[in-house]
């Protein structure tokens, strides 16, 4: 029986006893938000690791995007950069590989970081009919399905699904142009086959049968937001929300399946459009879970759009965006490094964060404590506390004071020693 079929005759999993547990919050609460599909429980039947909660009432979680490309393919790169993700603070990875023996990185990754793991199985479909010399549009109803199942058995958690991007949505993309188009990968390759065939898109025409897949496996459908604005003026265009009101039908569809379901958010949005994207999307998906890549709210910043999704995320969280997909310094650039993805969960994190001091009392308490360390001048224990410690710790030893008590930005001008009544030793 799934998470939410459960929830709904009053069975309590254990499942939703550990999220329950680690959120801090009555599980009973919890039970009624997953009957409702306010809540979903990333976990698949087949994967054996630590459930994770997103939703209404729950802590604001990040996930860290990683996996090849056509052009670099390097395994244990990957590997390494989910690890470090993980150890940073992600929730939850998502493998977006896209080069080499996609099933085996797939599998590796899942079997040394034991994490949920999210997937987006179109991009497989794509990738085997290219090895095997045909264009993507020639990718099956079987081939898309096939992927799909595949990963479902091998336990990924949560898949992205690219299911509202409709004939009808198409048809309109090409009356109404768009500045950049479509940025989504997903959402680009269904967008071309629908074209190509003039039939609708397999996903939506047969997404019963995907209900069917993803309650076997009691794996989360993530709705993909196949047609999302990959520039500030395609915010909130038509095609946003004629997708984002077909993605709340079938939110409601996957409910009555049993079927978990969340919804994917936009990518560049303006910073004063940002509230309002994320309401609108609370009341056409009947506040299903709302899980946005940044949002962006700026295009000119290549190299430091971690920073432009990490303002974009705080604020779509602080308006009721409950997972926040992070951005890493090289978006837009290049696939990127192991210490991109670090600097990008770190940023992502200090975005959740800021929210989630919002929701919860105890989150404070990390911040209490840093400030009376702060107070104390007790570097030890700042280093402790810190979110980010390694970065933290190296520039205190790069640029040591003499004097271990204070740092070089004031030195013995220290306003806090001076405060407290202490001299000041030759800084006349």
């Amino acid at each position: 029986m799934t998470q939410i079929s459960s929830a709904r005759k009053g069975i309590v999993t254990d499942e939703m006893r550990a999220v329950a547990e680690s959120e801090g919050i009555d599980v009973e609460r919890l039970r009624s938000r997953v009957a409702a599909g306010h809540v979903v429980i990333l976990k698949s039947t087949v994967h054996d690791v630590k459930p994770v909660g997103v939703g209404r009432g729950l802590r604001v979680k990040v996930n860290a995007n990683i996996g090849t490309s056509m052009e670099i393919v390097d395994v244990d790169m990957e590997v390494e950069k989910a690890r470090v993700a993980v150890k940073c603070g992600a929730d939850t990875i998502m493998d977006l590989s896209t080069g080499g023996d996609l099933d085996a990185i797939r599998r590796q990754i899942m079997r040394e970081v034991p994490v949920v793991i999210g997937t987006v199985p179109i991009y497989q479909a794509a990738f085997d009919a290219l090895r095997r010399g045909k264009a993507i549009v020639d990718m099956t109803e079987d081939d898309m399905f096939g992927a799909i199942e595949k990963h479902f058995k091998d336990g990924v958690d949560f898949v992205t699904v690219h299911v509202g991007v409709t004939r009808q949505v198409v048809e309109g993309l090409q009356r109404r142009k768009r500045v950049v188009g479509v940025v989504s990968r997903g959402g680009a390759f269904l967008t071309a086959w629908i074209l190509h065939h003039g039939e609708e898109n397999p996903l939506y025409a047969n997404y019963d049968y995907l209900l069917e897949m993803a309650r076997e496996y009691d794996a989360t459908l993530s709705l993909g937001d196949g047609l999302r604005p990959g520039g500030l003026p395609d915010a909130t265009d038509w095609m946003q929300i004629a997708e984002l009101y077909t993605l709340g039908d079938l939110v409601r569809r996957a409910r009555e399946a049993g079927v978990q379901a969340m919804v994917e958010g936009p990518g560049h949005v303006p910073i004063d459009q940002i509230e309002a994207n994320i309401r609108m999307a609370k009341i056409a998906t009947d506040n299903a879970p709302f899980y946005v890549l940044g949002p962006l709210v700026t295009d000119v910043a290549p190299g430091y759009d971690h920073i432009c999704g990490a303002i974009g995320g705080a604020i779509a969280a602080l308006a009721g965006a409950d997972f926040l997909c992070y951005v890493t310094p090289a978006e837009h650039l290049a696939l990127p490094t192991v210490e991109e993805v670090r600097e990008g969960v770190i940023a992502t994190r200090i975005a959740a964060h800021a929210v989630n001091l919002t929701r919860f009392e105890d989150e404070y308490s990390w911040d209490l404590q840093m400030s009376r360390a702060r107070g104390a001048l007790n570097w030890a224990r700042q280093m402790e506390l810190a979110m980010d410690r390694e970065k933290a710790e190296a520039i205190r030893k790069e640029r040591a004071p003499s004097n271990s008590e204070v740092c070089t930005m004031c030195g013995e001008l220290c306003a806090i020693r001076l405060v407290r009544g202490k001299s000041v030793r030759g800084c006349m």
